[in-house]
């Protein structure tokens, strides 16, 4: 067992890491930015260093001086959460090179999947469906034109690397096409380091799901069900459920055996999630995430497995202690993002937290590293707490929801819990009658 785990990253997945070390008898060491000093996993890290100013490239992203940190602080292994570093493939091969394990995936698997063009070329190896496109990156505006013209507009541009909506553009005409090459490549150069962009058919209004897999160092890869990841704004999620309740039984099967067929091909180690579009009766494979997912809480309320200890747990060797017919699925879960910013207009709503008070009551948790009095910074993400709820279908966890969110007071600043509201009151959400076309609908009937 490791002794000392360094976290690479902030907030509440920060926290979420200190607390499954603490259950594994393992000490912490946070990593935070100067305007991060008074942070909550700065406090309750066993100890604290840190790496740089307030900028993310400074201090966050800086690698030299988290792999520094990890060596006079005396740390075993690093984990880094998500976004930031944990699918920077260099940045594990570096941790590997310091004699620092790094808590995710090997390398080899963070490129292959990172890089979308080589992912979907290898799935279509696989005779698993992917979306109709380029499997190559567009060389010029000619060839983003013919390719274009043959799938028949909307189209998609897409980063080849990269993620969280970045870079991904729906086109409509071949006019906007030519006007859009360059600044789409602009955005994913200063985003990603790499200009490198690729052309989909646009689905109109598909279902987003998404499969949780696990995988050992000895061969072993399990899927532990999917979650319905539809509602998005700009491609960002922000609502959650697990499992899906309205997936057809035989596309899930296909979905749940394709993600686990991925990642055995790629010899996939530690947990990532393999996620696909899903229109009518036909499903598609877009991308793997090589990392912990924003909403794998709602995976853990189902099945009671804890994620972040299992990826602790995988990357020391150990094998995983079940089976696929060992995995059960108990209930339904959602989870809302509770972000930091205006309900009507989403712009992001730093600020000083007052009057702060949790929900509770079964089936209640709430994942964030918030208290009375803490200062939500307008350097980093708006993302500030997740609110999760378990029960035994999806009535009473919608039902649940409402009353959590009603009772969850975040003072001093606004957030989208609001929206929340109205959303869990919507006939057509409260049917199922869910896609990524749904928030762009339901808030244009609600402004």
């Amino acid at each position: 067992m490791y002794k000392k785990i360094l976290i690479a990253n902030r907030g509440e997945i920060a926290l979420r890491v200190i607390r499954a070390c603490r259950q594994l008898g393992i000490k912490t060491v946070a990593i935070h930015s100067v305007a991060d000093q008074a942070s909550l996993h700065v406090k309750l890290a066993d100890e604290s260093v840190c790496v740089g100013p307030a900028e993310v490239s400074k201090s966050y992203l800086h690698v030299p001086s988290i792999l520094s940190a990890a060596e006079v602080t005396g740390s075993d292994a690093i984990h880094p959460g998500y976004g930031f570093l944990a699918e920077n493939h260099e940045f594990a091969e570096r941790c590997e090179q310091c004699g620092v394990r790094f808590i995710g995936p090997t390398p080899k698997n963070i490129e292959l999947m990172g890089n979308k063009i080589k992912a979907k070329q290898l799935v279509e190896e696989l005779d698993i469906p992917t979306i109709p496109g380029s499997t190559t990156k567009m060389k010029s505006e000619k060839e983003a034109v013919l390719v274009a013209n043959e799938l028949g507009y909307p189209i998609l541009l897409k980063a080849a690397l990269g993620g969280g909506g970045r870079g991904m553009r729906v086109i409509h005409n071949e006019n906007e096409l030519k006007k859009s090459l360059s600044l789409v490549r602009n955005e994913v150069l200063a985003h990603f380091g790499n200009p490198d962009i690729y052309i989909e058919k646009y689905l109109e209004g598909p279902r987003h799901i998404e499969v949780q897999i696990v995988a050992d160092q000895h061969g072993t890869v399990l899927h532990l069900g999917e979650r319905e990841c539809s509602l998005q704004r700009n491609y960002q999620k922000i609502l959650e459920e697990a499992p899906c309740a309205f997936l057809d039984q035989g596309i899930r099967e296909k979905i749940l055996r394709d993600a686990v067929r991925i990642a055995s091909t790629i010899q996939y180690k530690n947990v990532g999630t393999i996620e696909f579009l899903v229109s009518g009766q036909d499903y598609y494979f877009i991308e793997m995430n090589t990392r912990i997912q924003v909403e794998h809480p709602v995976t853990e309320m189902v099945t009671g497995i804890d994620l972040i200890k299992t990826q602790i747990q995988v990357s020391l060797g150990e094998a995983l202690s079940w089976k696929q017919e060992d995995i059960h699925f108990n209930g339904h879960s959602m989870e809302c993002r509770i972000n930091a910013e205006d309900p009507e207009t989403m712009m992001p709503f730093p600020g000083e937290i007052k009057d702060y008070h949790v929900p509770g009551g079964i089936g209640v948790r709430v994942d964030a590293a918030l208290y009375d009095g803490c200062s939500i910074l307008p350097y980093y993400d708006s993302l500030i707490a997740k609110l999760i709820v378990h029960g035994d279908n999806r009535a009473e966890v919608i039902n649940k929801m409402k009353h959590a969110l009603n009772e969850y007071i975040i003072g001093g600043i606004k957030t989208n819990i609001p929206l929340f509201k109205k959303i869990l009151e919507n006939p057509s959400f409260i049917g199922g009658e869910v896609n990524t076309s749904f928030l762009k609908r339901f808030l244009q009937k609600t402004t």
